[in-house]
This record gives structure tokens, sequence and C-alpha cells, in this order.
């Protein structure tokens, strides 16, 4: 065995210190969108909530002090934002673009703990001078349609999409497969795209693809 073995660990759960339970559960799950998990005690001062894969935990009275700063990551903190302010979240920055490469807000929970959600944002620094040919090809009707929407969406053209995807695509992931551009938010678009335009192939279809008034 060796003699320092690699230390697992799984999961990292914030514990935050709130002045009243029941008021920390009602803000983060009513204006924050989280859900509750569980409480412990009688009358509850101790518990959880959750957002996705995100949990933190609430102490009444204990185990910190106000005015704790968390950063969550989100899919789209556009959407994200614009969703908790109408239910009376106190948003207190953003949306920003950072430099460091997160797009981020910042808001503050009623016991001065202030959470920053962002997503992930291309880096466009340094400038990277390219010479950009026109192509010409052809693509199967339905599919196209869905690119083209699917450009509208990222705010980029059909081109600069299909780079950022062939380029994904050529990278390998540790856990198996290739890198995607897609959050979970855009991939939910692309299976509402597909179903706008009439896709009912899966994603091998194009070796059988063959153009109407071709020979068999």
């Amino acid at each position: 065995m060796p003699n320092n073995p690699k230390i697992s660990a799984e999961c990292l759960t914030p514990i935050l210190y709130v002045r009243d339970f029941a008021e920390a559960i009602s803000y983060y799950t009513e204006k924050l969108l989280f859900e509750k998990l569980w409480n412990w005690g009688d009358p509850p001062g101790f518990g959880a909530v959750r957002l996705g894969k995100i949990e933190i935990f609430f102490c009444q009275g204990g185990q910190g002090q106000p005015g704790m700063w968390l950063s969550i990551f989100v899919d789209d903190v556009d959407d994200y934002c614009d969703r908790i302010k109408e239910l009376g979240a106190e948003v207190i920055f953003g949306p920003e673009d950072e430099p460091w490469g997160v797009r981020e807000i910042h808001v503050r929970d009623p016991n001065q703990h202030v959470i920053r959600f962002g997503h992930g944002i291309p880096t466009r620094e340094p400038n990277l001078p390219v010479e950009r040919v026109p192509l010409q090809t052809k693509m199967e009707k339905r599919l196209a349609g869905l690119l083209e929407d699917l450009a509208k969406q990222k705010r980029m053209t059909v081109g600069e999409t299909l780079e950022e995807m062939l380029l994904h695509s050529f990278e390998k992931v540790p856990s198996g497969g290739v890198a995607s551009p897609h959050t979970e938010k855009s991939l939910a678009y692309i299976q509402e795209l597909k179903k706008k335009h009439g896709i009912d192939y899966d994603c091998h279809a194009s070796y059988r693809f063959f153009e109407k008034g071709d020979a068999d």
C-alpha cells in the first residue's frame, strides 16, 4: 500500500449562519428558486436547500457569521437573473462580463450573505487573426434550418457556429467522448428545434442520407 494514498473527496457543502431558519428557507425557495431538502429540530434550526446539484446548509444562530460569500455556476445567468428579480431577490450587481471569463451577478440574502451566480464566457483575448474563406457545401434541409436557428440563438453566424462545434469535437475529454460547446439549456433548445424542423433521425443518420433523385 502506498505511504501516501490519494484522498478521495465527494463534494463541498457550505454551512451558512442564519438569524431565522424559516426566513432563510423562504427566501431561497421563493426568491432564488432553490428547493427545500430537509430540516432538523423542533422547531427546525438546521436544514438544507438545493439548486441543481448545489446544496447549502443553514444553521440558525451558529456555525459562522453574517456576510459570507459563495460562488455558484448556472447555465444562463441572464435568464436566472431575470427570473429571480421578478420574484423580489436582491440583485446588487450585474449581469456583468468579468475579465476572468465569467458573466456574473451578485445576490444578497437577508443575512448579508452574497452569492456570485455566473456562467463561463468564451475568452476573446488575445485576438487570433485568421483568414475565412467561402465554403460551398450542401446540407440536409431540416438540419440546415436547425443550424440557422441555433446560430441566431447564440448570436453567431452559421460559419462561427460550425467553427465552434468542429473545434470542440476535435477535443477528447477525460471521461470519454469529445467536448461539446452546448450547455444544458442549449441542448434543451436544440431538442425543441429538432421538433420544429421535424428531425426524426439520430446522430448516425447522415451515413444513410442520399439526395432525392439520386440512383439507389
